[in-house]
């Protein structure tokens, strides 16, 4: 081998090494935004089952509820007055999006027969959006 050869194959193991470490690196980074992106869609896929929930409870009221009854009044669940149906419905699906949503909030809005439901939620710890808003309309 001639002199000025030396250290060659050194120099090219560490480009290389440099080469492979950039593209473990984005392999990496491709997988942190995949379990993020997975995540904001699980958490979008139960807002969407609880707006479907809420649609349905109001669907399945009884005959002696109007359907203006259902227009969301905050009631915590630790207030014992939420007694009638309607208001037992928002209590629990209140419950329901705390529980399962972070920051989960939602509303209902009564419009002659139409019914918009609207979930809103939390979701800056898994995109950096803060708030997320699902809206469903259904006629009653």
């Amino acid at each position: 081998m001639k002199r000025s050869e030396s250290g060659v194959s050194l120099i090219e193991v560490l480009v290389a090494i440099v080469i492979f470490s950039v593209g473990l690196l984005g392999l990496a980074a491709m997988q942190l935004h995949a379990l993020q992106f997975n995540e904001s869609a699980s958490v979008r896929g139960h807002a969407v089952f609880l707006a479907y929930e809420m649609a349905d409870r109001v669907r399945a009221r009884p005959d002696n509820v109007a359907l203006d009854d259902y227009v969301l009044t905050v009631c915590p669940p630790t207030d014992n007055a939420c007694t009638d149906s309607t208001r037992k419905d928002h209590v629990d699906w209140l419950a329901n999006l705390a529980a399962q949503l972070p920051g989960g909030t939602g509303s209902v809005a009564v419009n002659g027969d139409r019914v918009t439901v609207t979930v809103q939620w939390d979701d800056s710890r898994v995109n950096g959006a803060q708030d997320q808003i699902i809206s469903i309309v259904t006629r009653i």
